[in-house]
């Protein structure tokens, strides 16, 4: 099979887990592509040895399947530069939480040896696009796990019209607001209040940050409706953050948001269940009493 390989690179401390991972793959013959900006932090501030691989930047990669080697984080500039491709994505957890990248470096030998035998699942996770009404292109208008819209430049808050479909939903008084997708619902809208939604429910969640009334809740949606969100804030611009990559835009900009027309593949050991994810990783349900 041939790889190509994302990796944190400001993880130095971690640098024995790459060198694994390096002679696991050679062990099995594997073909390697590895990212530039990653090769050259591995040979030019760690000084390691690596094998013969093809070096590519951005998204200038053909591959059968992707490694993500950090937290998820990396895993999400990971599937950003997949995108469209339909590479299915191993995430190897060298981070903190790892909900995404769920793969722990001790299980690398063994998760490799069930690759090579065909033994794992692929789940499909859907991805949000975002387009601006006055024809602007943002950098990255894709997000695996959120899209949030956020005050800037002020400490007062925004006034967010939100809309469904084309009928009015409601006029969020907040910091901000977050538009998540299933596989989002673990990361920022839980963090503000919002609720765990399980990965194949086909649905976006709205989770307002910090709203000002108390009568303003996360509320869930099919994944096929459209959600327009029109800004009005006192510095007469905004935050637009994908996936934790910001951009600014004026209040005159009106984002339509919607599900895009391609999901990202996410490679799963046969033996690893969302649930057991959910207890193990966020202790979820837990009785600390």
């Amino acid at each position: 099979m041939k790889f190509a390989i994302f990796g944190n690179i400001y993880q130095a401390k971690k640098s024995s887990h790459a060198e694994n991972l390096f002679r696991i793959l050679g062990r099995h013959k594997a073909e390697l592509a590895i990212s530039r900006e990653f090769h050259r932090f591995l040979t030019s501030d760690l000084h390691l040895q690596l094998p013969p691989a093809e070096l590519f930047d951005d998204d200038r990669f053909t591959a059968d399947m992707v490694i993500s080697l950090g937290g998820d984080g990396t895993f999400l500039k990971a599937a950003n530069r997949v995108g469209s491709k339909q590479i299915p994505i191993l995430g190897i957890n060298t981070g903190r939480l790892g909900f995404l990248a769920d793969i722990s470096p001790e299980e690398m030998e063994e998760t490799f040896d069930e690759i090579r035998d065909g033994r794992y699942d692929i789940e499909k996770r859907s991805v949000l696009q975002v387009t601006c009404n006055d024809g602007r292109r943002l950098k990255t208008p894709y997000a695996l796990n959120e899209i949030a819209v956020l005050k800037r430049d002020s400490s007062s808050m925004i006034s967010i019209h939100t809309a469904i479909n084309g009928a009015p939903l409601t006029t969020y008084q907040a910091d901000g607001l977050v538009v998540a997708t299933p596989t989002g619902s673990t990361a920022y809208s839980l963090s503000v209040g919002g609720p765990i939604i399980v990965p194949h429910s086909n649905s976006i969640v709205l989770t307002p940050v910090a709203p000002h009334s108390l009568n303003v809740r996360p509320i869930v949606l099919c994944d096929d409706c459209r959600i327009t969100l029109r800004v009005e804030s006192r510095s007469h611009n905004y935050l637009v953050a994908i996936d934790g990559r910001s951009e600014s835009c004026s209040e005159s900009t009106v984002l339509t948001l919607s599900r895009a027309d391609y999901d990202i593949r996410v490679v799963k050991r046969t033996s690893h269940r969302y649930f057991d994810t959910l207890r193990n990783k966020m202790m979820w349900g837990a009785d600390v009493r």
